[in-house]
């Protein structure tokens, strides 16, 4: 059997920012009802985090749980940990209106980092990402140019990025063409 692999086996950029693909993470789309209290349980068993509010992330490190719809969240758990905390998760959720499916091996996650980190999602996202309109624990669904993506951010100065795997070689040269020195525009 073969090891798994990333999408791009941790490639990254140094410019105006750090781009980096972040490796493997272990990640499960959960589907149902947010207000479910047997729902609430199985997301705080796998990731410590309550259910987080709309367009809320409670992420720490590779561990969390992220807002992505009002009957939608993206669990996150360490990579070599999915399949057992899926199978929790699946266990709790017996007889609950309910779907969780392991999406893992279909995304790449990137780390942008550094103090231009916001001009540099700025320019592929449209969204505003001025400090007074998002913040750490905030999570966005939108357009990285011309593909699908969400991102949150660990810090004032750290977003992480989801995107589909399919997609991985795109996001990654987008964001390197967005961070490349002398690219600044200085709008954050």
């Amino acid at each position: 059997m073969s090891e798994p692999i990333s999408a791009l086996n941790h490639a990254s950029y140094s410019g105006i920012a750090k781009i980096e693909e972040c490796g493997l993470q272990g990640m499960i789309t959960l589907r149902g009802d947010l207000s479910d209290k047997v729902l609430a349980k199985a997301v705080k068993d796998a990731t410590g985090q309550k259910v987080p509010g709309q367009r809320e992330a409670l992420v720490k490190g590779d561990t969390g749980v992220a807002w992505m719809s009002t009957d939608e969240l993206l669990v996150l758990v360490p990579y070599a940990e999915v399949d057992a905390k899926l199978a929790d998760m699946v266990g709790a959720l017996s007889g609950t209106h309910a779907l969780a499916v392991n999406v893992s091996d279909a995304r790449a996650v990137f780390c942008i980092s550094g103090a231009s980190a916001r001009e540099v999602l700025g320019k592929v996202a449209p969204v505003d990402l001025s400090a007074d309109a998002f913040q750490p624990g905030q999570i966005r669904r939108s357009r990285l140019a011309q593909v699908a993506g969400a991102f949150w951010m660990d810090d004032e100065q750290t977003f992480r990025v989801v995107c589909f795997r399919s997609a991985a070689d795109y996001v990654f040269k987008l964001l390197k063409v967005a961070a490349q020195p002398g690219s600044e525009v200085g709008i954050y």
